[in-house]
C-alpha cells in the first residue's frame, strides 16, 4: 500500500526573518506619525483630572466661600503615577488659591515622545484646561 503524503507549505526561517524585518521597517516609518496621536490620547487624562479638581474646588468654594491651596481638603484623590506603580501619567498640584481664584497643574511624569519635554496642563476658576507645554 502506498500512502499519499500531502505536503503543507510552510515558511522557512529565512522567509520569516524577512517578513519580520519588513514589519519592523514599516513600524519605524509609521511611529513618528503616530506619536502626536499617542500624546493627545494621554493628555485626556490630565484634562479629565483637572476638571475633577475644578469641580472639587467649586464645591469647596460654595461650602467655605474660598478656594483651597491644600489638595487634601478637596474631594479629590490624586491617582498614583506610573513611577509609583500606578497608572497615571500626570502628577497634580494646586499652584495658588485665594478667595476668588485658583490655579491647578497637571505635569506629565513621562516623556511621551522622547524629546525631553514633559506635557503640562493647567486649569483655573473658569474651568477650562489649557495646555501650557506641549509634548
Amino acid at each position: 500500500m502506498h500512502f499519499l503524503q500531502k505536503r503543507v507549505h510552510a515558511l522557512n526561517l529565512q522567509e520569516t526573518l524577512i517578513v519580520l524585518a519588513i514589519i519592523g521597517i514599516l513600524l519605524l516609518l509609521a511611529l513618528p506619525n503616530l506619536m502626536p496621536l499617542i500624546s493627545k490620547a494621554k493628555s485626556i487624562e490630565a484634562q479629565t483630572q483637572l476638571k475633577a479638581i475644578y469641580n472639587s474646588q467649586t464645591t469647596h468654594r460654595y461650602m467655605y466661600s474660598k478656594f483651597t491651596q491644600d489638595i487634601g481638603e478637596l474631594d479629590f484623590v490624586p491617582p498614583r503615577t506610573v513611577k509609583e506603580n500606578g497608572t497615571a501619567n500626570y502628577r497634580y498640584e494646586i499652584l495658588a488659591a485665594t478667595d476668588a481664584t485658583f490655579k491647578a497643574r497637571a505635569e506629565a511624569v513621562t516623556d511621551f515622545d522622547g524629546d525631553g519635554i514633559l506635557n503640562v496642563w493647567e486649569i483655573d476658576e473658569n474651568g477650562n484646561p489649557k495646555q501650557i507645554i506641549k509634548d
